[in-house]
């Protein structure tokens, strides 16, 4: 094992994460080759240990999809304007952040073109030539992609200029089916963040204020970071009949009259790869779920030089190879406790150590990366005790993160009283709302706490607005967020 002063030289520069929580969250993306800087401002590079996680988190969430009937498709990146232009209250809620193309190699264009904000409005245009008859529905689509945004602050993984995701966009025939949608899948996104990423969420609907632009109701997940800010992970949206009227997208029920259709669409991003960041690390670096750890088990053969031990290893790999995501890091040109702190900076779940003695003993250390606890199992179970400890990491991961969640959540009666919990422990704060916008705008101005959601299980009932004092409408969940 490395020594005390070795393992505080290798960590030296990661910021404590209680002393300047952004700080440590930039020092641990670059330190652990997450990603890097571009020479665009407000874009990433995304490295390949960072990528590595999207594709755990995208074949997830794709087999999701896939399993309630969702068909992946592609459209262009490029949107004319006139379609932008459409549905008005879309085009106004995206118009700060959007990028225009005007020049085709040395020739203006005769019309902008927008680059993909998000798609609504091409999957419209595409759905009006492609549905007729209600045997056509529903249609169940999503596409993975990027999508460009002109923040003016930026942070990687959390909001750039240019980042992935998926978007999905369905067409239904009747309101009811629309609105189980939105609902199926922001239960799929909960489902994921809880069982998948080990991060405990709020389901809820978001104000009129904070809703998607163009939506009837937009129903989100909210989670809480390390630090008791909150981060919107996964929002789901219910459209109605706002596109399909605009873009003409009609369908012919069975008595054969026209009728419009009613539409959802919702989406998540390469933010989740923050949220796991925020939630899980530490002042080591990362702690990464072995549900979306790119490795789920490294490898450190121990005096490799010596006779026997990479061979012997080499077996012991294969075999594991074949239920877990594993490294053996063979590499010769790195101390052992290098290799160590280094694994342990990527949050890999487990570390299996073997040396000369332990191949003599029938034996192996595993060793947890949310503890660093340790355990010596015999070579012949090693496999089913590393599957044991994958599924105690995994479980131990979602109650510290819901400990952490519930120590920070407070109720609030009056704004005196919401400012000083704001204050003393940031967190989610429960209070009571009359749902009027102007209570919200003065809450966000005078405490940059914002209406996260109307929390879909209601712990508070009746009650008067912590704002103005009014009869309340709605408890709702208030915080600061990224």
């Amino acid at each position: 094992m490395a020594g005390k002063n070795q393992d505080k030289e290798f960590v030296k520069e990661i910021t404590n994460m209680e002393d300047d929580f952004p700080r440590w969250y930039t020092d641990v993306i670059l330190k652990a080759d997450l990603v890097d800087y571009s020479s665009v401002k407000g874009c990433m590079v995304i490295k390949p240990y960072g990528y590595a996680i999207w594709e755990r988190i995208q074949a997830i969430l794709d087999a999701m999809f896939k399993k309630t009937g969702h068909t992946n498709v592609y459209l262009p990146l490029f949107i004319p304007e006139s379609l932008l232009n459409k549905e008005k209250e879309h085009v106004e809620g995206f118009a700060p952040e959007v990028a225009w193309v005007t020049m085709g190699g040395s020739d203006k264009l005769e019309e902008r073109l927008c680059v993909r904000p998000t798609s609504e409005t091409l999957f419209s245009t595409m759905y009006a030539k492609w549905i007729n008859s209600w045997r056509d529905l529903p249609m169940l689509y999503n596409q993975w992609c990027n999508v460009v945004r002109w923040e003016k602050t930026t942070r990687p993984f959390l909001r750039t200029s240019e980042f992935l995701w998926q978007e999905g966009h369905t067409v239904h025939a009747t309101a009811e089916e629309s609105e189980a949608e939105t609902r199926q899948m922001l239960n799929i996104y909960a489902q994921f963040a809880e069982e998948s990423l080990a991060i405990p969420v709020v389901k809820g609907q978001k104000s009129e204020k904070e809703k998607f632009a163009g939506a009837n109701a937009t129903y989100t997940i909210e989670a809480m970071m390390h630090d008791g800010k909150a981060l919107q992970c996964g929002t789901s949206h219910n459209f109605g009949q706002n596109f399909s009227v605009p873009f003409d997208i009609k369908y012919q029920n069975k008595e054969g009259k026209l009728e419009y259709c009613w539409q959802t669409s919702w989406g998540s991003s390469t933010r989740l790869i923050g949220a796991i960041i925020m939630v899980h690390g530490d002042n080591r670096g990362l702690v990464l779920p072995p549900a979306v750890a790119p490795y789920q088990v490294v490898m450190v053969p121990v005096a490799q030089h010596k006779a026997g031990v990479l061979e012997a290893c080499g077996k012991i790999y294969e075999e594991l190879s074949r239920d877990f995501r594993v490294y053996m890091d063979s590499r010769d040109n790195y101390s052992v406790g290098w290799k160590f702190n280094e694994w342990e900076m990527k949050g890999v779940p487990l570390r299996i150590e073997i040396g000369p003695r332990d191949l003599e003993n029938g034996q192996a250390v595993i060793v947890r990366r949310d503890t660093a606890e340790k355990v010596t199992v015999s070579l012949a179970d090693l496999a089913a005790e590393t599957a044991k400890l994958l599924d105690m990491v995994q479980a131990s991961l979602f109650e510290r993160a819901l400990k952490n969640r519930e120590e920070r959540t407070t109720q609030a009666q009056d704004f005196q009283e919401f400012m000083t919990q704001l204050e003393a422990r940031p967190g989610f704060i429960r209070a009571m709302w009359c749902g009027e916008q102007k209570c919200e705008l003065e809450i966000k101005e005078k405490t940059a706490a914002t209406i996260r959601c109307i929390p879909f299980e209601q712990e508070q009932t009746g009650g008067n607005c912590l704002c103005c004092g009014q009869p309340a409408q709605h408890e709702v969940v208030f915080a600061r967020a990224y």
